[in-house]
């Protein structure tokens, strides 16, 4: 008689749940304060975005006697929210996409590919991730301030433009992308690729129309983490966009509303902001949460 996978899953999780004893109901407990721990702030910023300032100072988890979305009003044009989170968007997206692809190539030539030099190459991008991003900033500034003397193309890639920004992004988020992803196109089977070289295909042939969609579980993997990690970035723009008002990007903006005005400042426009901050990124990890699960796992699986 075979058994019904839900079942046998069923079976799986109480077997495991036996041998680890009090283990599990320790990782359970753990698991939960976690989620109490990132759940609630966010529900009392949404919370005090349509609220007054007298109620947010007030019971600070009572609900709002009215929804009040002046709030959100006034942070998308007074605040020009609007326009930061549009650059934000602009800077996001080029450099995400720009990761991915250098990102992805790098991490299949290094996977796939033996060549003298490979391993250095490999462990020189992996040394990236021990190297926090506040070492480099003066480096950065400078470099960056450079560029923009380059004609023709020094006033895109120089200080206070996006396209500067968006260099930084790429390099910085490279590697994590080829860790990720080298690891990720080791688990691809060998017959596949071997098959169309044989039918003539070319190497770029092979990577884009074979070998990236057998990837694309880590791919997306990959790319919702950068596009976290990118949107969520302040001291980068911090340092690149000094003068340049007009093409901050959304955190920048959010911190101009709590420190310009001081003990002055518009508390409700502030958590308003910061909730259009947070829905965005909550509705991707959303509707991918699948897709990063089955990414993360997928490379363990085969």
């Amino acid at each position: 008689m075979t058994v019904p996978a839900a079942a046998s899953r069923a079976e799986v999780r109480r077997e495991r749940a036996r041998r680890l004893g009090p283990l599990s109901a320790l990782t359970h407990v753990t698991l939960l304060v976690w989620t109490v721990l990132v759940v609630v702030p966010i529900l009392w910023t949404f919370l005090a975005s349509f609220k007054s300032e007298q109620e947010i100072f007030g019971d600070a988890w009572s609900l709002p006697a009215v929804l009040r979305f002046d709030n959100w009003a006034r942070a998308w044009d007074q605040a020009r929210i609007g326009r930061y989170m549009l650059n934000s968007v602009v800077v996001v997206a080029f450099s995400t996409f720009g990761t991915m692809l250098l990102g992805s190539m790098a991490a299949y030539v290094l996977a796939r590919y033996r060549f003298r030099g490979n391993r250095a190459i490999y462990l020189l991008f992996v040394s990236g991730l021990a190297f926090p991003v506040y070492l480099a900033l003066t480096p950065l500034f400078f470099v960056v301030q450079n560029l923009g003397s380059i004609p023709v193309v020094g006033p895109f890639i120089g200080l206070n433009t996006h396209g500067g920004l968006v260099l930084v992004y790429i390099a910085y988020s490279l590697p994590f992308t080829v860790f990720f992803l080298a690891a990720f196109f080791r688990t691809l089977p060998e017959a596949v690729a071997e098959a169309a070289f044989v039918d003539g295909a070319s190497h770029t042939r092979v990577f884009f129309q074979i070998m990236l969609p057998m990837a694309r579980p880590g791919i997306v993997s990959v790319t919702i983490f950068n596009v976290l990690g990118q949107w969520n970035q302040y001291q980068l723009p911090l340092v690149l966009l000094t003068s340049a008002k007009e093409k901050w990007v959304l955190t920048q903006g959010i911190n101009e509303i709590s420190t310009t005005a001081g003990y002055n400042a518009d508390w409700a426009a502030l958590f308003a902001a910061l909730s259009m901050a947070v829905l965005p990124m909550l509705v991707v990890y959303t509707i991918f949460q699948g897709q990063i699960q089955k990414g993360l796992t997928a490379g363990a699986l085969k």
